[in-house]
């Protein structure tokens, strides 16, 4: 490699290639896109050199918009964001062969891909293998536990088959993978040694949260309290559950007073979903905002009651430490690897998946308890405060990056 890594004020600065299937604008990509934004504002904020290599996604409500007029590079704070078009798309395998050539021209001391079911991680490990340099990769995506990946279509499921080599690949070229809780070790450890796997638990910048707008309850909800979900309008996300608990609650107790809110991006469950708001007369008790602004999204966190995340399956959502950062609880569920990121009982109650019963009796308890609603909100802020934070995750990644360029240059050193 040409480029070194050099002391400056203190710090170790290094070339790094962050490589990700969306970046910004495509906020609606969720989780991993914002993982790789927050860890390059924060690492390029101390002097290190970032770019995130992506594909051109745009932002829309939907993850099939690809925009050719979004800038190839653009500068985004102390980082850059380099993209080329997405050819053609089968679900969220996202073709962009020009990413290739720009990673190629470029040299870095280490690449992180982020998303290991993508075409963007294979490019990486293509180009860590011809250019030796040490790839690091993380997946957020439950490599095999994703419900998707034995209840989805036929033409899915092949493509899901279709990507095994792939990964056997990428898995095998990596000198690191790092996941978010000893749930995704489990999975990782199917595929590489013990030895490869670093815990770094996900954070999410808690000054981002401070910033809101103290009218959005005016603008969107009448000054009327609410209860909040946001995520995907996919069926994964439990939203089904989520309206039969409504449904519940509306024959148990009036919800003039407080309402829910539900804020997301359609995954190909919005018109089911309205179907079932239709079918139960929510109409009047829920609130939906499609395609929300970040600003709107950070509003939303501020003013709501708490929240509510009835997910069938998730690995080591962002959403409840975002919720934390502003002092709000939720209602979650036992699902996969939720347990292993939020607390029953010590910052949130969690319930059974798929159980509109038990889902509706947790929200009553929030509702009718102020008091236990606040504590659990601020126990949560303070886990944030402690660990969940951007500033303790990149450290703890940065410290992943030296020890793989430490070992990859040991290794070189013995061939």
């Amino acid at each position: 490699m040409n480029t070194k890594y050099f002391e400056l004020k203190n710090v170790n600065v290094m070339k790094i290639a962050l490589v990700c299937p969306a970046s910004l604008p495509a906020t609606q990509f969720g989780g991993i896109m914002f993982l790789c934004v927050n860890i390059s504002k924060k690492l390029s904020s101390i002097g290190h050199d970032l770019t995130i290599f992506t594909t051109n996604l745009d932002f829309a409500n939907n993850t099939n918009t690809f925009n050719k007029k979004l800038p190839k590079k653009e500068k985004v704070e102390n980082f850059v964001i380099r993209r080329t078009n997405v050819w053609f798309s089968i679900f969220l395998f996202f073709v962009n062969p020009g990413i290739y050539k720009q990673m190629m021209k470029d040299d870095f001391d280490i690449i992180h891909a982020v998303g290991i079911r993508s075409f963007q991680a294979f490019i990486a490990a293509i180009v860590s293998k011809r250019k030796k340099i040490p790839l690091v990769i993380s997946d957020q995506g439950g490599l095999t536990t994703h419900p998707d990946l034995k209840e989805s279509s036929l033409s899915k499921r092949i493509l899901i088959r279709l990507q095994r080599p792939l990964i056997k690949f990428i898995v095998n070229q990596s000198s690191s993978v790092i996941v978010p809780n000893e749930y995704e070790k489990k999975i990782f450890l199917n595929f590489c040694d013990e030895s490869k796997i670093s815990i770094v638990r996900n954070g999410i910048d808690v000054n981002e949260m401070k910033i809101w707008d103290s009218e959005f309850a005016k603008k969107f909800t009448n000054n009327e309290e609410f209860i909040l979900f946001l995520g995907r309008f996919h069926e994964v996300k439990g939203i089904d559950t989520l309206l039969d608990a409504v449904n519940l609650i509306k024959k148990k107790l009036s919800l003039e007073k407080i309402k829910v809110m539900i804020m997301g991006v359609d995954f190909g469950y919005e018109e089911k979903m309205e179907k079932i708001i239709r079918k139960f007369d929510l109409s009047d008790n829920i609130y939906i905002i499609k395609k929300p602004r970040r600003e709107d999204v950070i509003s939303a966190y501020n003013t709501c009651k708490f929240l509510v995340l009835p997910s069938k399956w998730e690995l080591s959502p962002l959403t409840p430490l975002e919720g934390f950062a502003c002092k709000k609880t939720l209602v979650s569920t036992t699902a996969h690897g939720i347990p292993y990121t939020i607390s029953h009982n010590e910052n949130c109650i969690l319930v059974p998946p798929s159980d509109p019963q038990s889902l509706s009796e947790a929200i009553l308890e929030l509702i009718k308890n102020p008091q236990r609603c606040n504590e659990l909100g601020e126990s949560g802020f303070r886990m944030v405060l402690n660990e969940g934070n951007l500033d303790t995750m990149s450290s703890k990644i940065f410290s992943v990056y030296e020890k793989t360029i430490k070992l990859n240059k040991g290794n070189r050193g013995k061939d």
